[in-house]
């Protein structure tokens, strides 16, 4: 079944406030909350789709990826389904910490015992005009966490001993039962004594000063497919931070930006450009010679009485589609050039061309051919 837009389930409007957002989720939690609808499946469902559709939305960054992308995965020829969870929480954050922040119970965010994911990073990426409708391949710096090669990510000085916590019994949890306004809450909180690890380090490794990771500048490659437009990202999987406690690293995002060209300018898969013609060739037709993006001119056949601004098709000189398949095509606005110095002789033998049109040497009588291309209205 096709999952809810995530501000439907809120009552919202795309583009709504985080006032509003938090507004909205904290009216419809209350009403939804299953201590108060016990037994009541639909209300459950609702529930959790309120906390799904409140945690990508109350996060700036994930809001962005939603409103841009959806449901879908930028990944997947940007179609396909989003593989790292719009749907299900990021890094362990779970409903019972949107009650917490919203509510006030318990004091903080659940945070999970086990393995969590690492933090995604991005980085915004420049290219040419060219490299994003025929693609590239492109290398930037970024400084990210690493794990620390000395202890192999635990803090702890090689060789020596890593106590369980005491008081959470290596859970990195402390959980306690609290009575409230919507009667008794469990809630969950990180062990402070351990700061949620679960363990207790008694020498700390000297490289990383117990911190289990390092700040390392990294070169990264990546290759861009033909097609891409403006505003667009290209997730590099496993290159964010580090994951906790083994968890997986997090993904890296390219948002990708492009130059303006001076000669072309682009719509999807379609590009556009402007030729300038001589009056000559505009009048009496023309093969004319037509610049594309890449390659070799293409020659195209215009007939006479080509009129100024008249737009012709030329056939796949556009850009390629993300998906593969037909490229799109290039339209050219034609522009007809009007002689600013002519000669003489050139003037005379525009006035008789005039004058055989009905222009100003047309006898008076002749009201059909009184005007012609040079008269004036």
């Amino acid at each position: 079944m096709a999952k809810r837009d995530f501000y439907e389930v809120l009552g919202l409007q795309k583009g709504a406030s985080d006032a509003e957002i938090k507004n909205a989720y904290r009216k419809l939690a209350k009403k939804y909350h299953p201590d108060l609808n016990p037994g009541d499946k639909e209300a459950e469902k609702m529930f959790k789709d309120l906390g799904e559709a409140y945690e990508t939305l109350s996060d700036p960054q994930k809001k962005a990826r939603y409103d841009q992308f959806g449901h879908e995965d930028p990944a997947a020829g940007f179609g396909g389904g989003y593989s790292g969870g719009f749907s299900g929480g990021f890094g362990g954050f779970g409903f019972e910490s949107v009650i917490n922040d919203l509510f006030g119970f318990g004091g903080g965010a659940q945070q999970s015992s086990g393995p969590s994911r690492g933090a995604d990073l991005r980085y915004s990426l420049t290219l040419n005009f060219e490299e994003a409708v025929f693609g590239a391949k492109k290398e930037f710096s970024i400084t990210r966490d690493e794990n620390c090669p000395t202890c192999s990510g635990s803090g702890a000085k090689p060789g020596s001993a890593v106590e369980t916590c005491p008081i959470c019994h290596g859970s990195g949890q402390v959980t306690q039962l609290q009575n409230t306004v919507l009667g008794q809450m469990r809630t969950t909180r990180p062990c402070t004594h351990c700061r949620g690890e679960g363990k207790i380090i008694k020498e700390p490794c000297t490289a990383c000063s117990g911190r289990g990771t390092l700040r390392r500048n990294r070169s990264i490659s990546v290759t861009i497919p033909p097609g891409i437009d403006e505003g667009q990202m290209l997730p590099l999987r496993g290159q964010g931070e580090p994951g906790k406690k083994g968890g997986p690293a997090g993904d890296l995002y390219v948002a990708v930006s492009v130059r303006p060209h001076k000669g072309f300018t682009r719509e999807g898969q379609t590009l556009y450009s402007a030729k300038t013609i001589s009056f000559a060739e505009a009048t009496l037709g023309a093969e004319i010679s037509i610049p594309v993006l890449k390659g070799e001119p293409v020659k195209e056949q215009i007939g006479e009485g080509t009129q100024p601004g008249a737009v012709i098709r030329v056939k796949e000189q556009g850009v390629p589609s993300l998906r593969g398949g037909r490229r799109g095509d290039l339209m050219v606005t034609l522009n007809v050039e009007v002689p600013k110095r002519l000669t003489e002789a050139q003037k005379q033998a525009l006035r008789v061309f005039d004058e055989s049109m009905g222009g100003r040497g047309a006898s008076a009588g002749d009201t059909k051919r009184q005007k012609g291309w040079f008269a004036k209205p």
